[in-house]
C-alpha cells in the first residue's frame, strides 16, 4: 500500500538546517521550562508520599475539601480532579506518608466525613509511598531509560556503522527530552507509568530509523556513485509511505485510549502521542541528517583516500 505516489523526492536533507533550529528550539525550551520548575513534577511513585482517590455522589469544590482537611492541618496538600467534571473524582496527595504521621489516610477519611457525611464520598485509592522508596524508583527509572539508550547505541553499531548509532541516539535523546518538556510545561506528573512510556517511545522511535537506515544501506550498494545525501534523500522518500501509515494506524489506537481509556491511563497515551509524533518527525528529520554531518566532520577511511 502506498500512501504517496512513486517517485516522490522532497529535499528532507536540504532541510536539515532549518530543521536542526526547530528541533534545537524546542530541546531548549523543554531544559529551560525542567530548570525553571525544579524538574519533572514527581508523582507519589518517585516523590513519595500518600495519595488518596476519591469519588463525591454530588458536585463539591476543592475549596470546600481543602477546608475539610484543614481540620487535620493538612490544607496545603495537592488537590487535583481526576476524571471528567461528571465523575466528581479527585485526588488527594500530600509529601507526608503514613509512616510519618499514623494513620494518615484513615485521618482524611475522617475529615471528610465529618464535613461533608460518611455517606457521600466512596474512597477507591489509597497509595503510601516512603520517600526512601520513592528515591530509589527514581534512580532506577534513570537507569531504565539509561540502559536502554545504551543497548540501542551497541546494536545500531554492530548492524551498521557507529555514526549511524550516534545518529538514532541523537534522534532518541530529542525524543525524550520533548516529551519531558512537554509534561514540564503542562506541569503533568511524571511517575512509573510515565517511564514505560518513555521506554516505548524508545523502542517505538529507534524502529522507525532502523527502517530508514536499512533503506540507506541497500542504497548505498546499489548506486556507489550517488552522494550520501542524495542517497539518504531517495531512502526517506521510498519509505515515507510506510512511516506516515505505521504511525497513523498507531496513533489511531493511542488516541482512542487517550479519549476513552479512562483517567488511569490518560497520561501514558498522552505521552504516547507525543511520542509517536515526535519519533517520526526525529527519524526522518534528525537521525539520518546527523549521520551525513558526521560524515562532513570525519568521513570514511575510504572517502579520505
Amino acid at each position: 500500500m502506498e500512501f504517496f505516489k512513486p517517485g516522490l523526492n522532497f529535499d528532507f536533507v536540504g532541510k536539515m538546517k532549518l530543521v536542526f533550529v526547530a528541533s534545537m528550539c524546542a530541546v531548549a525550551i523543554s531544559i529551560i521550562s525542567l530548570v525553571v520548575h525544579g524538574g519533572p513534577l514527581y508523582g507519589i511513585d518517585f516523590a513519595g508520599g500518600t495519595l488518596v482517590q476519591v469519588k463525591f455522589k454530588n458536585a463539591i469544590s476543592m475549596s470546600d475539601i481543602r477546608d475539610s482537611l484543614a481540620s487535620i492541618n493538612m490544607e496545603q496538600s495537592v488537590i487535583q480532579r481526576f476524571g471528567t467534571v461528571e465523575s466528581n473524582g479527585y485526588l488527594i496527595k500530600s509529601e507526608l506518608s503514613s509512616s510519618e504521621i499514623k494513620g494518615l489516610a484513615t485521618k482524611i477519611e475522617g475529615a471528610l466525613a465529618a464535613k461533608f457525611g460518611k455517606d457521600s464520598f466512596e474512597v477507591q485509592r489509597v497509595e503510601v509511598v516512603g520517600p526512601k522508596v520513592g528515591a530509589d524508583l527514581q534512580k532506577k527509572g534513570l537507569y531504565a531509560v539509561v540502559f536502554a539508550c545504551v543497548g540501542i547505541l551497541i546494536y545500531i553499531a554492530i548492524r551498521f556503522e557507529f555514526r549511524y548509532a550516534v545518529g538514532a541516539i541523537i534522534a532518541l535523546a530529542h525524543d525524550i527530552t520533548i516529551v519531558v518538556g512537554i509534561f514540564s510545561l503542562l506541569n503533568k506528573e511524571f511517575s512509573l507509568t510515565i517511564i514505560a512510556a518513555l521506554l516505548t517511545i524508545l523502542g517505538y522511535s529507534n524502529n522507525d530509523t532502523i527502517v530508514v537506515y536499512d533503506r540507506i544501506r541497500e542504497n548505498l550498494k546499489k548506486t556507489r556513485r550517488r552522494s550520501l545525501a542524495e542517497t539518504m534523500n531517495t531512502s526517506i522518500n521510498e519509505t515515507l509511505s510506510r512511516t506516515v501509515i505505521t504511525s497513523g494506524v498507531t496513533a489511531l489506537v493511542v488516541v482512542a485510549l487517550f479519549f476513552f481509556g479512562g483517567a488511569v491511563i490518560h497520561d501514558f497515551a498522552f505521552a504516547l502521542i507525543i511520542g509517536i509524533v515526535v519519533g517520526t518527525y526525529s527519524s526522518i528529520f534528525i537521525a539520518s541528517p546527523v549521520v551525513l554531518a558526521w560524515e562532513s566532520v570525519w568521513p570514511p577511511k575510504q572517502k579520505r583516500k
